[in-house]
């Protein structure tokens, strides 16, 4: 079932971030872009080469107002262990949600039953909590974080110029459309 246009739920946990144990709720979602990261586990194979790899891009996420959520079934004292002994999650400044519950795992619907895991779930949300992109992926096919850029960039677009979309492959800056009558058969 998609979540795309749905508010996300209700949610208290416990996360890492920046070598403090911290609280995180959905209302932390609320009034500026999120993205919510959700991996299988920690201190496994494909899971820190994606984490590091939103890290390499999370400053130009935050140029862009978006904070960003990484979310597996570990708790934040994993969290903040493989924080301290991988060289690629150390790198991490983002909050690391624990989700031992799987409470907003189920909520995002990215539960891996058989396993009691979350699957490769990217979800990007507006200042109001609403989803309005989201992807899942395979276990063994790792995400590209930079393709987050445009995807943000274009909702943000969209969501300060009602009437307007952008096409495939939009780039900022480019051309959208304005959908009408005369659109019709033209593209």
């Amino acid at each position: 079932m998609s979540l795309v246009g749905k508010k996300i739920g209700e949610f208290n946990a416990h996360a890492y971030r920046q070598g403090e144990f911290v609280d995180v709720s959905d209302k932390d979602l609320l009034g500026h872009w999120s993205i919510i990261m959700f991996y299988p586990a920690d201190f496994s194979f494909v899971c820190p080469t994606e984490l590091e790899d939103l890290q390499d891009n999370y400053a130009q996420l935050q140029s862009l107002g978006v904070e960003v959520y990484s979310v597996s079934a570990d708790t934040h004292f994993v969290h903040k262990a493989w924080h301290d002994d991988s060289e690629a999650v150390g790198k991490v400044e983002y909050t690391m949600i624990g989700d031992p519950s799987q409470k907003i795992i189920r909520l995002f619907d990215v539960l891996d039953e058989e396993q009691g895991l979350a699957q490769r779930g990217t979800f990007i949300l507006d200042p109001e909590g609403v989803v309005q992109a989201m992807e899942i992926n395979a276990d063994g096919i790792g995400r590209n974080a930079g393709e987050y850029l445009n995807r943000i960039k274009a909702g943000q677009y969209v969501a300060a110029h009602p009437g307007e979309v952008c096409p495939a492959k939009w780039k900022e800056d480019e051309a959208t459309l304005t959908p009408g009558l005369d659109l019709v058969g033209k593209i």
